[in-house]
């Protein structure tokens, strides 16, 4: 420090207290000079001082607590949370990029890595009713529902993406959802919806409103059949006509008074301030047409839940709906308190509400994606699933940017070494993946399983491959258990332990295929890698009850609509038979968006080998071979080349097993044109990194020519546009990367390619106006013109 520069003692106090998420505020300690103590604090400019920097509870602590008794955290608090988590995705991508030696990107200031704006209720917004043109305290809030409008700055989306954030404040009337409630979370989802804004809610409530118009409780009389004796009942609840004058019009609806002076309440509904959160029905209405409006959101852009809490009724309902779940463990989705189930029973059954809606119920029934132990886990894993999703995620031209990982993070052009055993029984389908040590087939640790403890026959979750985000569907080898709880409601249940075995789909893991299908299709977006390993379906009475059939039917549902490459690839060992190649067959999509292929080693037919033996190559043809190529048979008397063919059997069995086996090799299902190429499983990775980029950058060309056509063209005729292009570059069609690399450098000639396909649209429209006018107005608009 410079000569005589004197040191000024400052106290710096970061606190939630008042609202904001870590607010930071710089005070000046004031000293007593006789006593050497601090007297108080002062701001920078020596005003506003106050005698402790560190607040007392406030209104807003208070919420904390009341939100922190339930078993979640303040709905305003989660906005800190996930910029806390928004910096530690930070810090970890930095530290896998030091690990690879690779360059480090610049770090957003701390400031800037998530600004959020709250969403209010705007009357002056005549497009969506709410905007984030106003402001209000933390805590002020006079409505259970909040929203904020959230600009994240992640390593995937370093220059920032937009996302909505719903949530419940469970300090509002314990959440629950009333007319202005469900008003506000419909124009919110409306307004996420039609910008295409991926939409994330945090659910932690009560359910739909309930309660009773307390005015009238004062005012009611009861007509007794006896006075004297309550417990005989009694006929109806009246109003005099002296109250009836003093109580707001429409309140109730009454018969005319009778001989006793009484009108008899025929009708409470409540009016004006009476019932100004809604109490009944109204709610009800409200709660559809929020399950409706989520429903469609799902279709229209990215929908996420986290269950923070315990959500009751419309608010189970609504986590559903939007498909994607996150649980915290002490999150229950629950349609009615346990509480209030005894009662219906009659007797205490249940205990806690976990036994009807907690992790150990929604995960093995498919409704819970993944479980987290806390609330910055389950932001973090919010976070997470994000990074996987492109930002604008319904728009089908965005091409989908991959993850902030240079290639030689996880080289692309490595070989898959962890390779799938000859015999698959004791095999663990996710070290194929990734075994996290880099030689499995996506990058290093960036598979993400989902909806892990339902249909464990299938392995479902989120990858990259060279950066590329990927939806990931795999097939478990090994036998599995179901698990299905008994009811404690029903005292004959008992828990049943159902043995599924691997490579073949029942009807959990149809649905479960069907289902990550159509979420990473629906607002995702992503490309799939489908490493197919089925035996078939399971067809037995059981399971055909069970609606087997239905789920397999749906997962070619789900295909025939895919709007990304969906790449079906037999890696080593694999077989695919049967039902189970026909439901992933790419002819299933008619845009062609499916491919298949196989590795050397790999196996397709209808029949298993020694199936179709006992029906193609039976025991009579068989003694036919072995007495053809059998050297000692011809020599000898009928009964000893009976006791030879018996003898050597066998042999010719295996003879026949291979020859049948022949026919499925992956030569064959080349040759006739059922799988586009035979890839090594070793160049598996290269292979299809540079395929998915070529075909996410052609698929993106495609798109944007449709859409200059307003969808009047195919992807055929669109496709053959931008395969003229690639030709008149003298590009080879067939070489993926030389495609992918020429499109990625030269975008300003893709965006030409685009402005001549929307200008060759104008034109053909117009010809085809002037071909359907007649005379008189073809005069008109050249003079017009």
């Amino acid at each position: 420090l410079p000569p005589q520069t004197s040191l000024q003692q400052v106290r710096c106090v970061a606190s939630s207290a008042g609202g904001p998420w870590l607010a930071l505020k710089t005070y000046i300690e004031e000293i007593d000079p006789i006593a050497a103590k601090t007297k108080g604090y002062c701001n920078l400019d020596g005003e506003d001082c106050v005698v402790d920097p560190e607040p007392s509870a406030d209104k807003v602590s208070k919420k904390r607590a009341a939100a922190r008794r339930v078993g979640t955290t303040y709905a305003y608090d989660f906005i800190g949370l996930l910029a806390t988590a928004t910096l530690a995705s930070w810090q970890q991508r930095v530290a896998e990029l030091e690990a690879a030696g690779a360059e480090i990107p610049e770090i957003p200031d701390v400031a800037d890595l998530l600004v959020a704006k709250e969403i209010l209720f705007d009357e002056e917004d005549d497009e969506f009713g709410v905007s984030t043109k106003n402001e209000r305290e933390v805590g002020t809030n006079d409505v259970g529902m909040l929203a904020w409008d959230c600009i994240f700055k992640t390593p995937e989306y370093s220059q920032g993406r937009r996302v909505v954030l719903i949530a419940n404040d469970v300090t509002y009337q314990s959440g629950s959802f009333g007319v202005k409630e469900d008003d506000f979370f419909a124009k919110v989802s409306n307004f996420a919806a039609v910008n295409k804004i991926p939409r994330v809610y945090l659910s932690s409530n009560s359910g739909a409103r309930i309660g009773l118009v307390d005015a009238l409780k004062s005012e009611i009389g009861v007509q007794w059949i006896d006075e004297k004796n309550p417990n005989a009942g009694f006929e109806y609840l009246y109003l005099t006509p002296e109250q009836l004058e003093t109580l707001p019009q429409g309140c109730v609806e009454v018969n005319d008074v009778n001989d006793k002076g009484h009108h008899e309440i025929t009708a409470i509904i409540g009016a004006g301030d009476q019932v100004s959160d809604g109490i009944g029905v109204e709610n009800l209405r409200g709660s559809g047409t929020i399950a409706g409006v989520t429903s469609r959101a799902y279709r229209e852009t990215f929908t996420l839940s986290y269950v923070t809490g315990r959500s009751v009724g419309i608010g189970a309902y609504l986590v559903r709906l939007g498909q994607r779940v996150i649980q915290m463990k002490k999150g229950p989705m629950i349609l009615t308190g346990y509480q209030a189930l005894n009662k219906l029973l009659g007797k205490s059954v249940y205990t806690s509400q976990d036994q009807l809606g907690g992790p150990q119920i929604m995960v093995p029934n498919g409704v819970t994606h993944k479980v987290v132990e806390d609330d910055f886990e389950g932001v973090r894993a919010i976070l997470h699933w994000l990074s996987f999703v492109p930002d604008a995620p319904n728009k089908k031209s965005t091409y989908i940017q991959p993850a902030l990982l240079p290639p030689h993070a996880d080289p692309i052009d490595r070989p898959v070494t962890n390779k799938p055993p000859a015999v698959l029984s004791d095999y663990d389908v996710r070290q194929m993946l990734d075994d996290k040590i880099g030689g499995g087939f996506f990058d290093k640790g960036s598979f993400v399983e989902s909806l892990a403890g339902w249909g464990k026959t299938v392995v479902t979750g989120r990858a990259r491959l060279g950066g590329i985000p990927f939806g990931v569907i795999a097939v478990e080898t090994r036998t599995v258990e179901a698990v299905i709880p008994a009811d404690p409601a029903n005292a004959a249940s008992r828990e049943s332990i159902l043995p599924q075995a691997g490579g073949v789909w029942y009807p959990d893991s149809a649905a479960k295929t069907a289902q990550a299908l159509e979420d990473f299709n629906n607002g995702e977006h992503l490309p799939v890698m489908i490493f197919a390993n089925w035996r078939g379906f399971s067809g037995g009475t059981r399971d055909m009850y069970h609606e087997v059939l239905k789920f397999g039917a749906r997962i070619v549902d789900a295909l025939t609509v895919y709007s990304r490459p969906v790449f079906v690839y037999l890696p080593p060992n694999a077989e695919l038979r049967g039902g189970a190649w026909v439901v992933i067959d790419p002819t299933i999509n008619p845009n062609g968006m499916m491919e298949m292929y196989a590795d050397p080693l790999s196996r397709g037919g209808i029949l298993e080998p020694p199936g179709i033996v006992e029906v193609k190559f039976r025991d009579n043809e068989r003694k036919n071979l072995a007495r053809r190529l059998d050297p000692e048979i011809p020599g000898l008397d009928h009964d000893a080349a009976d006791q030879r063919l018996h003898t050597i059997a066998p042999a010719y069995l295996q003879v026949a097993t291979e020859f049948a086996d022949l026919h499925d090799r992956a030569g064959r299902m080349k040759a006739k044109g059922v799988i586009r190429e035979i890839v090594s499983w070793e160049d598996s990775r290269k292979y299809f990194y540079w395929r998915a980029k070529r075909r996410l950058a052609i698929d993106a060309l495609v798109f944007s020519i449709i859409e200059a056509y307003s969808d009047s063209m195919s992807f055929a005729q669109a496709l053959d546009i931008v395969q003229s292009f690639c030709a008149e570059n003298e590009l080879d069609w067939n070489d993926d990367k030389a495609i992918a690399e020429y499109i990625e450098a030269n975008q300003d000639q893709a965006s030409h390619l685009i402005a001549r396909a929307k200008k060759r649209a104008i034109l053909d429209e117009f010809k085809q106006l002037v071909d359907q006018a007649d005379a008189d107005i073809i005069a008109q608009a050249k003079a017009m013109l």
